[in-house]
């Protein structure tokens, strides 16, 4: 708050935060509807008042919601503030304390109410204010005390728990055993667990912040780089995006529509301990070969071969199919091209028992070309940077990998050829640029060659 807004009455400024709200929703509302007397009549100061404090019972503060275990249960949600829960070991809501933010589920057309709420005057919201019993507010709602202290009780109302407690046939429940006897059918309880909304809230703002904060940024350049860096380096891997609410996310939560339905979920895996330093790509004339090895593609193709191989007599399944395990391969590919960059420092290609085609050097060691060129080596290194900047070199790697597919099926007899091969490489996902995990290829299905086999 600034010496000037300081100088200025709390009734004063409590009465002009409501009013511009107000009229932000009738500007927002009325743009199309110019000189409807009627409409704008409900954008009167004491009459939006009114009509929010009757719509507000239409929704509700949670912290805990039901619709994202599924979006046509019918049962309570919580709002329980984390600061209230008992402290744990293990991360849960508890951990936000009082800086978390408050979902709000219930009738959508009511979420203007609870956007009225969130409005900040002096540095709290105006439900901050309410919960408060403000004086200055209340004079600020309506001149006639009882209006006003009967619209603030509406407005307070926002965050109220259930006046009756009950679960849905769709939502999630477990029994838990209480004593450990199993065999005791008496010993359990029945549990129905609830979206931690607020705390999804939390993990996903953290991993956006992550994923596409500018300090984040600064410091996976450095890493990229191999440059000293000032600061911490996050990164969470093997994210699962789990959306809600189809094409409404505002009808599971106002929270989850902030995210756009976007849910992250954390990998749940074991670590898998590899003591062996990784492999390096000298001496070998193809990484292709290693590829076959990558965690995956081995069982990838032996999905593919067997389906090629099938008796079945529904070429519509069989394309189905295909198409599927062609996906799985083809970001198999991607991931290992991202994964081998990050294995070396830039400019391992120029080992002299470095055997690869240079298409494949280009794809798996680009940042070579920010290094200084060698006095011994230059017209080899500017060849290098020439060559990576001309971008043959995806195209040719795609080539090489439409090719040794070919092969592989040659090996179990089937019987392909440069059409098939044409397919693989059209497929085929070679970064040119940045780095990336994989990216959706696009094939118009017209287009899309088929794999025969007999």
């Amino acid at each position: 708050m600034d010496e000037t807004s300081d100088q200025i009455p709390r009734i004063t400024r409590f009465r002009s935060a409501i009013a511009a709200f107000i009229d932000e929703r009738k500007e927002a509302k009325l743009k199309d509807a110019e000189g409807d007397a009627a409409q704008a009549a409900k954008y009167d100061y004491s009459t939006w008042l009114a009509d929010a404090a009757r719509r507000v019972t239409q929704i509700q503060a949670v912290t805990h919601v039901l619709k994202a275990t599924h979006p046509d249960a019918r049962g309570s949600s919580l709002h329980i503030p984390p600061e209230s829960l008992p402290p744990h070991a293990e991360i849960g809501t508890h951990v936000l304390g009082d800086q978390y933010a408050d979902d709000i589920v219930g009738n959508a057309a009511a979420l203007d109410v609870y956007k009225f709420l969130k409005r900040e005057v002096d540095g709290k919201r105006l439900l901050d204010w309410f919960l408060l019993n403000d004086a200055d507010l209340l004079a600020a709602l309506d001149n006639d005390e009882a209006t006003a202290l009967e619209w603030a009780t509406a407005f307070k109302s926002l965050i109220r728990p259930a006046a009756s407690l009950a679960s849905h046939g769709l939502a999630k429940q477990v029994y838990w055993c209480l004593k450990g006897d199993p065999t005791d059918d008496t010993d359990f309880q029945l549990l129905q667990p609830l979206f931690a909304s607020s705390l999804a809230h939390a993990v996903h703002q953290e991993i956006q912040s992550a994923r596409f904060g500018e300090i984040n940024k600064l410091a996976r350049q450095a890493r990229r780089k191999q440059e000293p860096h000032d600061g911490v380096y996050r990164d969470y891997r093997n994210l699962v995006m789990r959306k809600l609410g189809g094409t409404k996310p505002q009808n599971i939560s106002q929270l989850n529509s902030d995210r756009g339905g976007t849910n992250y979920l954390l990998a749940s895996l074991p670590p898998i301990w590899d003591q062996d330093r990784p492999r390096n790509f000298l001496k070998i004339e193809s990484v292709l070969e290693r590829f076959r090895h990558y965690p995956g593609v081995r069982e990838q193709l032996h999905a593919l071969c067997s389906l090629l191989e099938s008796d079945s007599t529904s070429i519509k399944e069989i394309r189905g199919q295909r198409k599927q395990i062609e996906q799985e391969i083809i970001q198999s590919l991607a991931a290992f091209g991202l994964a081998s960059r990050e294995l070396f420092k830039p400019g391992w290609s120029r080992d002299p028992d470095c055997k690869l085609p240079l298409c494949e050097q280009l794809w798996l060691d680009p940042d070579r070309i920010s290094l200084p060129p060698r006095e011994e080596h230059l017209e080899e290194d500017q060849a290098f940077v020439a060559a990576f900047h001309w971008k043959d070199w995806p195209d040719q790697v795609a080539q090489r990998f439409g090719s040794w597919l070919n092969a592989i099926l040659r090996e179990r007899k089937l019987p392909v050829g440069d059409a098939e091969q044409k397919n693989w490489a059209k497929q085929a996902i070679i970064e040119a640029e940045s780095p990336m995990p994989f990216k959706p290829s696009v094939i118009p299905a017209d287009s899309e060659q088929e794999v025969t086999h007999g």
